[in-house]
């Protein structure tokens, strides 16, 4: 069978697993909706959280950003890793504890505001947004590519597929599904990076093989390519040219995200117990370091093999895969020399480089610009569906309980029945399910790029409000309401501006202290902490019962029984 046909086959078969598990677990209670039922065990919430989280960024776009941009990608490795530490020590068992539904359950009753519950909504829902527009996107890349449709078609499948089973299931539903979801997305990223890692330097694992010495050269694979990138102009794949105090705030900004990312916080909500919270946070490391720790080597796979394969030869003579994905509108070349040869070139070197590529293709086309066997590539092709997927259901069913829970239910009609908030649940996730396909067809940015921009606004929104609300009792309402207002108005209109509004400027020598708009959510987040502890201060304290509950939520720590989840 050929790349179509085998990714039919392997597409369709993992669309029928997650509509058969979607069924198997729907939703009959809002309990199940938000929080599934308060069942889930750790290992399946560990997994369900790897799902969730390794989204079409992670499985899609962080090897071709690393390929790329090479050691100054690395920041995407420690940041989105290194947030899941923050979670285990500092979030994850505290807001179990609290037994919420929602991340804005939480900002509204610990502050005992409904303005602060309704900021965190508009934040909550804000962030997911951003952040799942370059889930669609992913997923129109991949059925663009490999099922030879229009990118807009592929993200209108994606959108029915996720309709049904996040409206349908709620979180129980997703759940289970992201554990299918992960089994497959994992297989689809390791197969073919361990048979590139055989080809190119006979290594089973990819961890070692991009470390080892090439089978056809016998140099170093990593000298290997920083030869490629020196002859074709560009700067060492191995020399970093980011500022050290831009990396450390796009680090920073990635690591306190995810550690305030709605999407995630709210599965800790679904454990029975608290200590099962932090042990879930463990299992998703585990799991999400599988991938992590391959991606590098994706990375330096791919990056290398594209080199070998196009540079300075006749477009005549470049192999099928190329003109394939020319069709999707991901690469192109452009003979401005009309010697008829691709010229792929250094930066410094615009107009002779004739050679123009979407990151986003790189892990997608890697196994067939490999000559990997046409199953290989319908397999990736299937996990990139899947991260893709998961990661946009989690995200959707934050904007669902947000809007049906968290403002329907606890600020405008508190008297709604059960019934009747389920139906608005459902219906909210199909309108979001819309909007999600519309900033997918017509995304602001590449994939990690949009993510990452998410990220920053989560650390400057979500992050300090939790900190504080956890472990300082004197934090108040309008603390919390001043400082999520101010950290994500200041880091959005930098994001706005930077990228939007007047895009040539976005260099080093405009940017605030050399940050990028991808490092700003660091500033946004030390501005949401400056500003909520100034304005606590200068305001009453919190009532005497706020005040206990926080002892509450914090002692015991980390071994105590959570509170009962309550609608």
């Amino acid at each position: 069978m050929n790349v179509q046909a085998w990714t039919f086959v392997i597409v369709g078969l993992s669309f029928a697993l997650y509509i058969a598990v979607a069924l198997w677990n729907r939703a009959v209670s809002t309990r199940d909706f938000y929080v599934a039922g308060v069942g889930v065990s750790p290992l399946a919430n560990g997994m369900a959280t790897a799902a969730d989280w390794m989204s079409a960024a992670s499985f899609i776009s962080m090897a071709g950003i690393i390929s790329f941009l090479g050691y100054d990608g690395s920041v995407y490795l420690m940041g989105w890793t290194g947030g899941y530490v923050l979670l285990a020590l500092l979030l994850a068992p505290y807001l179990r504890k609290f037994g919420k539904f929602t991340v804005p359950d939480f900002v509204g009753d610990r502050y005992a505001s409904q303005v602060a519950r309704i900021v965190a909504v508009v934040c909550a829902i804000f962030v997911s947004f951003t952040y799942v527009a370059g889930q669609m996107r992913g997923v129109g890349i991949v059925f663009s590519r490999f099922l030879e449709v229009d990118i807009t078609l592929g993200v209108l499948i994606g959108m029915g597929l996720v309709f049904f089973y996040a409206v349908l299931g709620g979180m129980k539903g997703i759940t289970y599904t992201q554990v299918a979801q992960y089994c497959v997305l994992i297989f689809a990223y390791l197969v073919p990076a361990i048979f590139i890692s055989m080809l190119v330097a006979g290594s089973p694992l990819p961890q070692v093989g991009f470390g080892a010495a090439e089978l056809e050269s016998g140099a170093f694979l990593l000298d290997r390519l920083d030869g490629l990138h020196a002859e074709l102009g560009f700067a060492p794949y191995t020399d970093g040219s980011k500022g050290m105090l831009d990396v450390l705030a796009i680090t920073a900004a990635l690591m306190v995200g995810t550690a305030g990312l709605p999407h995630v916080l709210i599965r800790f909500f679904t454990v029975p117990r608290v200590r099962d919270a932090r042990t879930s946070v463990g299992w998703a490391l585990l799991f999400i370091a599988i991938l992590y720790t391959t991606a590098p080597a994706v990375a330096v796979f791919a990056r290398t093999n594209l080199l070998n394969t196009v540079s300075d030869r006749p477009y005549a003579e470049l192999p099928a895969w190329f003109r394939t994905w020319e069709e999707t509108g991901l690469i192109s070349w452009q003979d401005h020399d009309g010697d008829g040869r691709v010229q792929y070139v250094g930066p410094e070197s615009p107009k002779t480089n004739e050679l123009v590529i979407d990151r986003d293709i790189m892990v997608l086309a890697n196994p067939e610009i490999a000559g990997l066997p046409a199953w290989v590539i319908g397999l990736i092709a299937a996990g990139g569906l899947a991260a893709a997927l998961s990661t946009a259901a989690g995200l959707l069913l934050v904007v669902s309980s947000a809007v049906s829970h968290d403002l329907l239910k606890r600020a405008i009609k508190p008297d709604i029945s059960e019934r009747g908030e389920l139906v608005a649940a459902r219906l909210s996730a199909a309108v979001a399910v819309i909007v999600a396909g519309y900033l997918g067809i017509d995304p602001p940015g590449f994939v990690a790029e949009v993510v990452a921009f998410a990220f920053g606004l989560a650390a400057s929104s979500f992050f300090p409000i939790l900190i504080l609300g956890i472990f300082w009792k004197r934090m108040n309402r309008e603390g919390a309401i001043a400082g999520m207002v101010s950290g994500i108005v200041f880091t959005a209109a930098y994001i706005v501006y930077f990228k939007f509004v007047n895009p040539a400027a976005n260099t080093p020598d405009h940017w605030w202290f050399g940050i990028s708009p991808e490092g700003i959510g660091t500033v946004g987040m030390a501005l949401n902490f400056a500003v909520s502890i100034v304005v606590a201060r200068l305001t009453p304290p919190p009532p005497p019962e706020v005040q206990r509950m926080v002892e509450d939520i914090r002692v015991p720590a980390g071994a105590g029984e959570a509170h009962e989840i309550q609608a």
